[in-house]
């Protein structure tokens, strides 16, 4: 009898630890794919916007519009090492540093880059012709007016001042 259970004995911790083994490997690879998963997921995109950041607060200049954290929109007066200074309205300027700036509005330099570019685009687009929709008639007559086109024409400002010019002094 003693024989017995010292063979049954042995067994059933043979079959223990061999469950254990595929159970704590089970386990290992869980643990893996909830890592990669948090990596792909947090931890990645966090790197590429903390970059993202960086490049944007190394790259401010001298007449960047930026908007702060805080909601502050403003024109950058001055770059320090850390802080930069930026001009409100006509007499506010304020410090901040430049960990406290959000965004950038608009670039100084691309925006004189892409007024250039813009220039001939809008002398090509002052006249574009526009054909009106066919009026659809309710009845039994078949026969269709001929549509007329629309010319849409833009004025520059300075047409439109002198406009108000003269009906100012009429």
């Amino acid at each position: 009898m003693n024989a017995l259970l010292t063979t049954l004995g042995t067994q059933g911790a043979t079959a223990g630890s061999a469950g254990s083994t595929g159970s704590m490997t089970t386990t290992f690879i869980t643990f893996g794919l909830i890592i990669l998963i948090f990596y792909f997921l947090i931890i990645r995109p966090q790197k590429k916007r903390d970059k993202e950041t960086k490049n944007m607060l190394s790259s401010m200049k001298k007449g960047d519009k930026v908007v702060s954290i805080g909601g502050i929109r403003g024109t950058i007066v001055t770059v320090k090492e850390t802080t930069v200074v930026v001009k409100v309205d006509d007499n506010t300027r304020i410090e901040f540093s430049k960990n406290a700036i959000a965004q950038i509005l608009d670039r100084k330099a691309e925006t004189a880059a892409s007024a250039k570019a813009e220039k001939p685009a809008k002398e090509e687009a002052k006249a574009e012709t526009v054909e009106a929709p066919a009026k659809k008639k309710r009845g039994a007559s078949a026969k269709s007016e001929p549509v007329e086109d629309a010319v849409i024409v833009e004025e520059t400002p300075a047409a439109a001042e002198d406009d108000a010019e003269k009906n100012e002094t009429k």
